[in-house]
């Protein structure tokens, strides 16, 4: 545990410790106030929390003065972070003798840890830019008829669920594994281990059509070609199968494909992430030009 300690306490990982802490805490006071207005609701007192949502109040001085005073907490800690912890700079670079492991800056640990399992291209651009639309859609694709401005979660499930998924889960949680599991060769180390700089991890990771026998180069891009092709038509598999269902009725065609998509593109994340950590497969699709 003596190199987890010196990981918590390095003046790098201040923002990442604090994150833990401060995710916690916001999404502990959202499930409070959601609860308490679902319980209100179950009570019948709807149009008592709707009077509510549009009582108004002048921004000056009221809104105006608390965003001051916050202003004035975040200066006061940022001044006092500076002046007890030195900032981590390092020696300048040599090309010669680079660090190791070597590490992108905390809010970029995610997309390192996704280029494990991802090409470049798929885990630096594609990835991120579904993750942050699909993320910026889901208010429009599961709409509240009754509005907004107040906290629920029995009439938001979805989008509620998909949202702490998408970001906590399938972002946050890769910067903690990138921050806390990944040491030297960007290898795998337990909380309790030590990163020994001379870890050596045989290579093991076979294509898919490799480890099902396929071993020309057609073969293998026409297979790829059918799992992927298949594992999306999942999304027209239950289309016509809850097509009378409530979901399908109140989606409608467009919202419910643009909603398909992007939770299946989100869900092939930890898809591959299990097929790689636990059968050691290393793309599903390979291609001349593209592997997925």
């Amino acid at each position: 545990m003596e190199n987890l300690k010196n990981i918590l306490s390095n003046a790098d990982n201040v923002p990442i410790v604090g994150l833990l802490f401060i995710m916690v805490f916001f999404v502990w006071l959202w499930w409070r106030e959601a609860s308490r207005t679902d319980k209100r609701i179950a009570n019948g007192e709807w149009e008592q929390i709707r009077a509510e949502g549009q009582d108004k109040i002048h921004v000056w001085p009221y809104l105006t003065r608390n965003e001051f005073l916050c202003s004035l907490a975040i200066m006061i800690l940022l001044t006092v972070w500076s002046v007890g912890l030195d900032a981590p700079l390092e020696e300048p670079a040599n090309p010669s003798r680079t660090p190791n492991p070597s590490k992108a800056p905390w809010y970029f640990l995610g997309l390192q840890e996704m280029l494990v399992y991802f090409d470049p291209w798929i885990a630096g651009v594609v990835l991120p830019t579904i993750i942050i639309v699909g993320l910026m859609a889901i208010p429009y694709i599961d709409k509240n008829p009754k509005g907004n401005g107040y906290y629920t979660y029995q009439e938001r499930k979805f989008a509620i669920i998909t949202f702490l998924f998408g970001f906590l889960v399938l972002w946050l949680s890769l910067i903690i594994l990138g921050t806390f599991l990944r040491g030297p060769g960007w290898n795998f180390f337990a909380p309790w281990e030590l990163w020994d700089t001379h870890k050596v991890v045989a290579m093991v990771n076979v294509d898919l059509h490799e480890a099902l026998g396929i071993r020309s180069k057609l073969g293998a891009n026409i297979f790829g070609a059918i799992i992927v092709g298949a594992y999306f038509s999942l999304a027209f598999v239950y289309y016509f199968w809850k097509k009378d269902g409530e979901l399908i009725k109140q989606l409608g065609v467009a919202r419910y494909g643009v909603l398909a998509f992007l939770f299946l593109t989100m869900m092939a994340l930890p898809i591959k992430m299990i097929l790689r950590i636990f059968f050691n497969i290393k793309y599903i699709w390979v291609t001349p030009w593209f592997n997925v």
